[in-house]
């Protein structure tokens, strides 16, 4: 555990220094609600790839990713593939048309607004059950990222895990609070970078430091030769379909994604994500190949300094920058595991408050609303949406990566058929939607509380395809789009 001394502090405080500081200055560009959600539309592809990156992978990539390979050994390169291919399907897939289609559908500001203009739902139906998802859903996993926050004051400063939670979640709402989604995008820029500089650094200097990749390798031969097989489990028990598809379902999570889905959005024009793809891919590759390393080295360094035993695996990477580097330059490196954190956190506030000020609050309660009075809304949102999530992080045993996986899936079911579907199937209408966000987030929620059997499965596996195939059964039975509809579509397809 790492004592609390001057050049850790220093170093935490440096970054939290420049944090406030992009916030703010992000705060002058930020007066509408189109600013505060979308950032004016202003990102180029490194913001629009790294701030997606950086918001995706969250304090999970320097907890949970490699706290898994510290478990389960070779078994999380399936992880790790599947969000590969995930990530590189749904820029090539959504990105550019997501962005296109947004602002043709008369600049929609939401996913859920979206939406419903996509269906011309003037019920307000599809745009309050998608808020309703977001809500539910975002809450577990912005916990997740308080429950990181927790574990890394707690680690490094010594202090109680509940005083640590509430320092974490403050962070992360004060400049969330004031500079909206550039504050967040131009955070996540510089998170992203350090993020990946640290899975470099880290990995590298810790095999180094324990004897060398060809000590390290036959260590773990030695000690587990199946943690290094990727077809069988730690006890050598060869992997079953269902681990395997479990495992690499991690992708399908990703076009159902509010917090990433923002990003395609806000880009300049669709042309940035060609460009913007090829540098997510990069960056997704090289940080899970370094946290996957990680794990691999801490196997090998809790044998040798820890006598084989750690109280908490998600510390790994905490562990080894303790013993290994100089107090301040620890520093900096425990700095990209709050980055991690705070880049997930602060999307997942902005998206939720999004959808309580704006598709709730605007489109239900009050229609009249100005811009500024929704960002006000907004603003408010995000500090009660902070303190419900920080409850349900209260619980100090809760594991990064069991409350990721259950938001992640939640998300992958509920919106990731609809949304896919919407951007190339102009028969699909409003039915079929909202048929596939209540039977997706359904199916979700039932099988996750089921174990045993088939139910061992992954539950965004049986969450898509029930949501896909009620999308495509509720559309065919029932009322064509209106012409307005498929007139819009048409014109949206004629300008890709």
């Amino acid at each position: 555990m790492i004592e609390e001394n001057a050049a850790v502090t220093a170093a935490f405080v440096v970054y939290l220094a420049v944090m406030l500081a992009i916030g703010l200055y992000a705060a002058k560009y930020t007066e509408t609600s189109e600013d505060y959600f979308l950032g004016g539309r202003r990102l180029g592809p490194w913001s629009a790839a790294l701030s997606a990156g950086a918001s995706d992978m969250s304090g999970w990539l320097l907890l949970g990713l490699p706290g898994f390979a510290f478990v389960a050994g070779a078994e999380a390169v399936w992880v790790a593939l599947g969000l590969l291919v995930g990530t590189y399907l749904n820029w090539l897939l959504i990105a550019k048309r997501l962005r296109h289609y947004s602002v043709a559908l008369n600049d929609a500001v939401t996913l859920p607004e979206f939406l419903a203009r996509r269906f011309a739902d003037d019920s307000k139906l599809i745009q309050s059950l998608s808020a309703i998802f977001i809500l539910l859903f975002f809450l577990f996993y912005t916990s997740s990222g308080l429950v990181a926050g927790g574990k890394l004051f707690e680690t490094v400063f010594g202090f109680d895990y509940t005083a640590a939670l509430f320092i974490g979640t403050g962070c992360i709402v004060i400049y969330t609070l004031f500079g909206g989604f550039l504050a967040v995008a131009w955070t996540d820029l510089v998170q992203g970078l350090l993020m990946m500089a640290a899975l470099i650094i880290v990995p590298a200097v810790a095999v180094q430091y324990i004897g060398g990749g060809s000590y390290v390798y036959q260590a773990i031969s030695q000690e587990n030769i199946h943690l290094l097989d990727i077809w069988t489990d730690k006890n050598g028990q060869p992997l079953t379909l269902i681990s395997i598809v479990s495992l690499m379902a991690w992708g399908l999570g990703y076009f159902g994604q509010p917090h990433i889905l923002a990003r395609f959005a806000a880009m300049k024009n669709g042309q940035v994500a060609v460009p913007a793809r090829r540098i997510a891919v990069a960056w997704s590759a090289i940080a899970m190949l370094g946290a996957i390393l990680t794990g691999f080295a801490g196997m090998v360094f809790v044998d040798s300094h820890l006598g084989g035993h750690v109280a908490d695996v998600e510390r790994i990477f905490m562990l080894l920058v303790d013993t290994i580097f100089h107090p301040l330059v620890a520093g900096i490196l425990l700095a990209a595991i709050l980055a991690a954190i705070m880049s997930t956190a602060d999307s997942q506030l902005l998206v939720s408050s999004s959808a309580l000020a704006e598709d709730m609050y605007r489109q239900l309660l009050n229609p009249g609303a100005t811009s500024r009075e929704v960002v006000v809304v907004a603003r408010l949102s995000v500090l009660v949406l902070a303190l419900i999530a920080l409850m349900l992080a209260m619980n100090p045993n809760s594991t990064v990566l069991g409350l990721v996986s259950y938001a992640w899936a939640g998300f992958g079911a509920v919106f990731g058929p609809v949304v896919l579907l919407s951007l190339y199937w102009r028969r699909m209408n409003r039915a079929g939607a909202a048929a596939g966000m209540i039977s997706g987030g359904v199916t979700v929620v039932v099988w996750a509380e089921l174990s045993g059997g088939i139910f061992e499965l992954y539950e965004i596996v049986p969450g898509v395809i029930v949501a896909s195939l009620s999308v495509m059964i509720v559309s065919l039975i029932s009322r064509k789009p209106s012409n307005t509809v498929s007139s819009d579509f048409n014109k949206y397809q004629q300008g890709l």
